[in-house]
């Protein structure tokens, strides 16, 4: 059986933006569908953290976005990417527009359907937008998960996935010279976990972030000699907290999402 994942992607409750893609897989009964549903999404940020997943697992992306320039963004990276996405919003609102002669408000969410798994998914993006990137470390001790990892192990990305699936989910950069938060010897050593890589796979994007900044790729920050002291300090604090270590360098955020919530014992359905 085939298989394919669809994403809904709103800045609202996205039941619009699921209603339509589970509408249209249900055409396709040889097909085994996953859809995972984005909501509340308002910043360029966190919506590069879900292209990013969605990248990964090519996903074809339903979205409800009225804000246009997140609109946009979606599509210019869906045709870069070789994706397929489905604007739910921003076609239907341009036909009223263009009837009536006036411009629609651009408020979201002006329809709800809210119930409990609802919220529960929202109060776990929130709290993983709140605590990315080391922010709040006196929150740590409330997260369900704790993601350590040198730069660009993909801690915003799979913070997020994990908050998709109602984990309230803190992370945090580490580093020789990055002050680690006094916070996380406190935090059950079961609920964090370490993530490790191998140093070329670091330095190949490390060089492309470089780039897309229009910087010289060589650099103190994609420096092969730099970056494996960074990860040796990473093994050895890992051994310190008695974590978990996932070396991601070949393992999707979904592969990496699994290995997480397996060790958690959650259903990873």
């Amino acid at each position: 059986m085939d298989k394919l994942s669809i994403f809904a992607i709103s800045d609202s409750s996205g039941e619009t933006a699921i209603q339509v893609a589970k509408t249209a897989g249900a055409q396709f009964k040889k097909t085994n569908i996953l859809y995972e549903r984005y909501p509340f999404i308002t910043t360029e940020s966190i919506l590069d953290g879900i292209l990013k997943i969605a990248a990964e697992k090519k996903a074809v992306i339903f979205h409800t976005l009225v804000n246009s320039n997140l609109s946009n963004i979606i599509e210019q990276f869906s045709e870069k990417n070789g994706l397929q996405s489905v604007d739910c919003i921003q076609g239907p609102m341009k036909a009223i527009s263009n009837r009536l002669g006036s411009n629609p408000e651009r408020v979201s969410g002006l329809v709800h359907n809210l119930n409990e798994e609802y919220f529960k998914r929202i109060a776990a993006m929130e709290f993983s937008v709140e605590n990315d990137d080391g922010s709040n470390p006196q929150n740590l001790d409330k997260a369900d998960v704790v993601i350590l990892g040198i730069s660009r192990t993909s801690k915003t990305p799979l913070s997020l996935y994990l908050a998709n699936k109602q984990l309230k989910v803190s992370n945090v950069p580490i580093g020789p010279e990055t002050q680690l938060p006094k916070e996380i010897w406190q935090v059950n050593k079961n609920k964090i976990f370490g993530l490790t890589s191998d140093i070329s796979k670091i330095q190949k994007i490390r060089k492309a972030r470089m780039l897309s900044y229009g910087l010289d790729e060589d650099t103190p920050y994609s420096n092969s000699d730099n970056i494996k002291k960074e990860l040796e300090y990473a093994q050895v604090l890992y051994k310190k907290l008695d974590c978990l270590q996932i070396n991601v360098a070949d393992k999707s955020i979904e592969e990496t999402a699994t290995i997480i919530m397996e060790s958690l014992n959650i259903d990873t359905k």
